[in-house]
This record gives structure tokens, C-alpha cells and sequence, in this order.
């Protein structure tokens, strides 16, 4: 391996202009090459040509790619680099449908390289602040995950519905942050924009240890909120991931006397806690992991494209129980 990694961009939309900029800050990676047959809608190239294709970004030699294209492209674009020993951080979902996402990783599992899936939020200081914190079971037993994704639709998304774009950011934290699987789901998504794709959904799961899930998200509200809530035997974490912040409520020990707080407050007050924690950019730490990963060959640090597919497994069922009104069996991918 280079000594500095040359790293190639596809995709240079809302995204892959971040992701440029990340790429070209990161120590030890250089971007040699960008590639979108769109052109290049934020100026985010530089002195660098915009290439037309995959494979004309494959062959300036690249050691790590990132894609950034749109979801339908995944697929093709992803086989490509695998097929030339180029490791790749696909952005989130890592492929429409579980087909897809099945060949994906299994053709970067044949080839011994990195494949990385883009779920950001497990990069938030906030959820790796909460995950951090029930492994050392500060929280204890956990009961419940609760999620609330909501905000105005973002025009660059045409391909997918909420559950694929929005919803596996969802799916993802969860699996992680509690260590388990999915194992049921039960759905029901609704219309209401005029578009091909559903644009909001309720979802209740159930995890491998029979901890309780629920996941509200829209692309509906004009208000953006990205909050989870875990709550455990000793109280509740609330994460928010816009702001990054993380906050413990108690359980209360001491009664409350005033009938008429306890009324609205609970019959008990414990200690809210807002931690002081570090907050480094979330895309930052994410492309840090990935350039890691390509270096050692340790992804305990990443997405894998194993757990991006058990997400697309999810992310089908939920639409599947929606669309049937039955609750449905996550398969084990």
C-alpha cells in the first residue's frame, strides 16, 4: 500500500461535496480523482478533470473510492471497483433492494478488500457517547429505542422513499448502539406529497433480546429533528444528533412532595445530566475509520457491508409490512 492513499470521488452532488472536502483535509489521503457524468453542480473538482465513469476514475490508479451517486447506481458502480481491488466506502443505503446488496458485499468479501457502508450517525459524538455508555451498562438492562427523523424533503432524493433514505440512518443506530439484530417489524407508511416513493412512516421492531423499537420519520415536517431515545432500567439517554448533545434523566429516588408538580412531572425527580463531550465532525471521524480500515484491515471500526445489508433487509420488511398490514420477519442475511 501507498504510503499516501490515492482516494477517487463518484458523485458530486449534496454529498460527494462533503465528501471532497473531508478527502482532501484527511492526513495520508490525497484525491487524485473525481468522476460524475453530471459534471460538477458545486465546484467541488478543482484543478482536478471531472471524468465521466467509473472506469475512467479506476484508471488513474485509485487505492480507496468513495461512491455518492445516486442509490440505483450502487450496484454497478460498486461491482466495478471491487472488480478492480479498489476498497470503497459506498454511501448509505448500500443498495436498493437486498439482492443488490447481497452481491456487493459479497464480491468485496471474494476480493479481501474493505467495503464500507456510509451510516453516518454511528459517527455522531452523541450516539458514540450513548453506545459507549450501555456497554459499560451504565444504563442497565435496556427496554426501549425510540427514534424521531423528521424534516422537509430534500430535492436531491428521487430514487428511494423515506424508509430507504431516511429510516436505515435509523435502523443502523439502533442495531448498533444495543448490539442486536432486528427480528420483526411492523410498518405503515403514507403518500402524501404526490411522489412515486413513500415520503413517511411509522415502524415498531423487535430485537434479538426482545428490547422494543419505534422509528417515526417523515420527510414532511418543516421542522428537522434527528433525536433517540433510550430508555433502561435506569433511566432514559436522549441523544440529539443535530446538535450532538447527550442527556441522561434518572430514575428518581426521592418522592415528590407538591401534589400538584408531581402531577406533571412524575411522582419521583431524578438527576438530568447533559454530558460535556467532544464533538469532532461526524463525516471526519467516518472517512479517519474507513482510511483506517484500508490501512490495517481492522473494520471493526466501520459500516461493513454485511451490516449495511442486514439495514436493507430492514429497511424491505418495513415496506413489506406496510404494504401488506401484517408484522413481518426480518430475515437474517
Amino acid at each position: 500500500m501507498a504510503a499516501v492513499l490515492r482516494a477517487g470521488l463518484i458523485g458530486l452532488g449534496m454529498m460527494g461535496r462533503h465528501h471532497a472536502r473531508v478527502l482532501r483535509s484527511l492526513p495520508g489521503v490525497e484525491l487524485v480523482a473525481v468522476a460524475d457524468p453530471g459534471g460538477d453542480p458545486h465546484g467541488v473538482a478543482g484543478p482536478l478533470a471531472v471524468l465521466g465513469s467509473v472506469q475512467e476514475l479506476i484508471a488513474t490508479g485509485v487505492d480507496l473510492c468513495v461512491v455518492a451517486v445516486p442509490t440505483r447506481f450502487h450496484e454497478d458502480v460498486a461491482l466495478a471497483l471491487a472488480e478492480a481491488g479498489v476498497h470503497t466506502l459506498v454511501e448509505k443505503p448500500l443498495a436498493p433492494d437486498i439482492d443488490a446488496a447481497k452481491r456487493i458485499a459479497t464480491a468485496f468479501e471474494q476480493a479481501d478488500l474493505v467495503g464500507a457502508v456510509g451510516h453516518i450517525e454511528r459517527f455522531n459524538p452523541a450516539l458514540q457517547s450513548l453506545r459507549s455508555r450501555l456497554e459499560h451498562g451504565e444504563l442497565g438492562a435496556v427496554y426501549q429505542v425510540a427514534t424521531r427523523r423528521q424534516g422537509p424533503f430534500p430535492n436531491r432524493i428521487a430514487d428511494v422513499g423515506v424508509v430507504k433514505d431516511l429510516a436505515t440512518h435509523d435502523i443502523d443506530l439502533t442495531a448498533w448502539v444495543t448490539g442486536q439484530e432486528f427480528r420483526s417489524v411492523a410498518a405503515r407508511t403514507a403518500h402524501q406529497s404526490g411522489r412515486e416513493h413513500e415520503d413517511l412512516v411509522a415502524a415498531v421492531g423487535t430485537l434479538a433480546d426482545g428490547t422494543i423499537t419505534n422509528h417515526l420519520v417523515n420527510w414532511l415536517s418543516p421542522m428537522k429533528e434527528r433525536v433517540t431515545i433510550v430508555t433502561g432500567e435506569q433511566g432514559a439517554y436522549v441523544a440529539d444528533t443535530l446538535t450532538a448533545d447527550l442527556t441522561f434523566f434518572a430514575n428518581g429516588t426521592t418522592p415528590t412532595a407538591w401534589d400538584s408538580i408531581a402531577k406533571f412531572r412524575g411522582v419521583s425527580e431524578g438527576d438530568v445530566v447533559r454530558f460535556a463531550i467532544a464533538k469532532p465532525e461526524p463525516l471526519v471521524t467516518e472517512h479517519t475509520a474507513f482510511r483506517d480500515a484500508v490501512l490495517s484491515r481492522d473494520v471493526s471500526g466501520v459500516v461493513t457491508m454485511r451490516q449495511g445489508l442486514a439495514t436493507v433487509a430492514v429497511a424491505e420488511s418495513i415496506i413489506r409490512s406496510a404494504d401488506t398490514g401484517e408484522t413481518v420477519a426480518v430475515p437474517q442475511v
